[in-house]
């Protein structure tokens, strides 16, 4: 990023502003912004540009996780996730009215997993904001995405913490990780291949 100082800034304007009155476009009207924000988000112009913001509260239904497999033979069953999320949202266009930055702040509370066949929960924080760069404005095939927060899963008997995530991740326009910082179960699980992970989710839900 290239920065400026506010003298040289307001310079510029002025200079501008004396040579071509009046010739500054408007920023693009919110239906003509690429792509489309959500209907929940709220648009004005920013500089040369326009800034999306707003928030949005969604309360997920219990569903399986297909992917979160507990226990082995007779004794094996799905994970179910439910939990409600708030979403605070800002979104940057350019000039041209293509998207350049988005920032997600996304809080689940309350949340848990369950085991329908045990009746048992695990209740869990999830806490992360998520910051994605366009290389190339208005187009998400180009985006490299950055992943901070925490996300806790806490046994409700024992009141031990079973399950985390902590730290930072990124992830380049090819999918790809790119890196990788502090305790990242679901990378471990994941990308790594090492399901143990979840046997402590798996006792208590037992």
């Amino acid at each position: 990023m290239f920065r400026f100082t506010i003298p040289a800034v307001v310079a510029c304007a002025i200079g501008a502003a004396a040579i071509a009155p009046g010739a500054l476009a408007a920023p693009p009207a919110a239906e003509e912004l690429n792509p489309p924000p959500p209907d929940f988000l709220t648009c004005k112009p920013l500089g040369a540009g326009t800034i999306c913001t707003g928030s949005s509260q969604e309360v997920k239904a219990s569903e399986p996780q297909p992917e979160l497999v507990c226990g082995s033979g007779a004794d094996t069953f799905i994970i179910y996730d439910q939990g409600t999320i708030h979403q605070r949202v800002t979104r940057w266009y350019n000039a041209d009215g293509d998207l350049t930055r988005r920032v997600i702040h996304e809080v689940w509370k309350p949340a848990w997993w369950s085991n329908p066949l045990s009746g048992k929960t695990v209740p869990y924080t999830q806490n992360q904001k998520l910051t994605t760069l366009l290389a190339v404005p208005g187009d998400f095939d180009s985006a490299t995405e950055t992943m901070v927060g925490e996300n806790v899963y806490t046994n409700p008997v024992t009141h031990r913490k079973v399950l985390q995530s902590t730290g930072r991740v990124v992830f380049g326009a090819d999918g790809e990780l790119d890196f990788r910082a502090g305790r990242q179960w679901f990378l471990d699980a994941f990308i790594d291949g090492d399901m143990s992970v979840l046997d402590g989710v798996c006792a208590a839900l037992a």
